[in-house]
């Protein structure tokens, strides 16, 4: 399967490093198992949305791992590809950019004739083939019909896909330059959540996460609080919190976390996904 990560440092804009090629553990090991592209995500000083993302393996480029390897950014994403749908090209390769926010998705949903017809003029903002840019397109022009409002423009969007279309999973995480949401849905995969003290649980410690999929580091978190969110917990702080199914996470621009069930019923037509690759990872 995908694999997604998530963080805020708000109202701090810090600077990471993320290591996608030289760790044993990073999202070049991970990538031997979903191999089909590799993103990340974060914004610049004037807000302005930056991803960079390659097609292939991070262990086949060598060139996009230097390059991903420091950024500043109040909020970042990274990303793992399995693909269900679209071929491996660079504009399906997760995150996606539109309207000023990132989104990164793990999972799949079908019916996507159905999804373009309920787009309708938002079929605009799809520059792809995958079903996770056209949902996003969804989410899009959900927020407009709520005057702006990121979070129920999520849940609007996932509620009518769980309504009308077979789903295997909607995990997502969605960014602006300081705000950050997540949702998990509905068991299919897992996603935790962390609300992060400044220097950890021993109270002096910058982030370093790490797990089969990614290894972070950021020095300033010894000293500013963070939420991440994850696929799988990242470190031994014992914070990790799993998310409910149908939970929509939202992490405001001051760190404060809100929490809602969002999508409290299960999808009306569940999904069994075939990937590209064969199954997805475990």
């Amino acid at each position: 399967m995908c694999r997604l990560f998530g963080l805020s440092a708000a109202p701090h804009r810090i600077q990471a490093r993320f290591w996608l090629l030289e760790a044993p553990d990073s999202l070049v090991a991970q990538s031997h198992r979903n191999p089909d592209g590799t993103g990340l995500g974060y914004f610049r000083s004037d807000g302005a949305p930056v991803v960079e993302k390659e097609p292939v393996a991070a262990y086949a480029d060598r060139a996009f791992a230097r390059e991903a390897r420091h950024v500043a950014s109040t909020t970042f994403i990274t990303h793992v590809r399995h693909a269900s749908t679209g071929g491996l090209t660079e504009r399906n390769t997760h995150p996606f950019a539109m309207e000023g926010r990132i989104m990164a998705h793990n999972g799949a949903i079908g019916d996507l004739p159905a999804l373009e017809a309920e787009l309708g003029e938002g079929i605009r903002l799809v520059q792809g083939d995958t079903d996770s840019e056209r949902m996003f397109a969804l989410i899009a022009t959900r927020i407009d019909e709520h005057d702006g409002n990121v979070g129920a423009g999520i849940a609007a969007a996932a509620r009518w896909i769980a309504e009308h279309l077979t789903v295997y999973a909607l995990n997502l995480i969605v960014i602006t330059p300081a705000e950050l949401w997540a949702l998990r849905y509905p068991q299919t995969h897992e996603l935790y959540v962390l609300e992060r003290e400044a220097g950890g649980t021993h109270g002096a410690r910058p982030l370093h996460a790490t797990s089969a999929t990614l290894r972070v580091h950021a020095e300033p978190l010894a000293r500013h609080p963070s939420v991440v969110v994850a696929s799988e917990p990242l470190d031994e702080h014992p914070g990790w919190r799993l998310l409910e199914p149908g939970e929509l996470v939202h992490v405001g621009g001051d760190l404060r976390v809100a929490s809602t069930i969002a999508l409290p019923d299960p999808p009306a037509r569940p999904m069994q996904v075939s990937y590209l690759h064969g199954p997805p990872a475990a």
